[in-house]
């Protein structure tokens, strides 16, 4: 904050472009762990897949139902019920990491990033964005 742009730009392969670097490393293993341990879902049956697979949909409704309440706009709403349906890989395997030890990851992981991210990415965005159009026409 006290540094002037070009004292900035100095540092920068030190801040703004390690980050890019180690996140891509971060979301690289976290990868490289789901897919290792997705037979583990399987062993679990078919629960795992319905949770994983479902769930998303629950708090990406819920959340777009509040953004209803905040914002006219379409752009906000479908931003705010993508990072609902989104909120359990973004935040989830990091933080169960750290504040679960002992929880498996073989569990969560491939959950997350195996079946809620392709999901939500393939039928999640699309479905609230017709969600959104659908409550908006007269």
């Amino acid at each position: 904050m006290l540094a002037s742009e070009s004292q900035a730009a100095g540092i920068k392969p030190f801040t703004t472009d390690l980050f890019k670097g180690f996140l891509a490393l971060f979301l690289f293993d976290m990868g490289i762990t789901s897919g290792k341990q997705l037979s583990v879902v399987f062993r679990k049956g078919i629960f795992a897949f319905i949770f994983s697979g479902l769930m998303p949909f629950v708090n990406g409704l819920i959340a777009l139902m509040l953004s209803l309440q905040i914002t006219d706009s379409p752009g906000n709403q479908l931003l705010f019920a993508i990072l609902g349906a989104s909120a359990s890989y973004i935040a989830v395997p990091a933080a169960m990491k750290q504040a679960v030890p002992r929880a498996n990851p073989s569990l969560y992981l491939p959950m997350a990033l195996g079946i809620t991210f392709p999901i939500n990415v393939m039928i999640g965005i699309p479905f609230y964005y017709f969600v959104i159009q659908f409550m908006a026409t007269p």
